[in-house]
């Protein structure tokens, strides 16, 4: 899947559940700085 729409899709999502990047890495135990890079698409691992 393309990163662009896939981290556009993520943060989409996040925002309209109203988490914060730091709530949603809590809640999949990841960091925020990954969540950062997912919805940058630097990163989807």
């Amino acid at each position: 899947m393309d990163r662009y729409i896939t981290g556009t899709m993520i943060k989409d999502l996040r925002e309209k559940k109203g988490f914060t990047q730091a709530e949603l890495a809590l809640k999949l135990n990841v960091s925020d700085k990954t969540i950062s890079k997912w919805e940058t698409g630097v990163s989807l691992s």
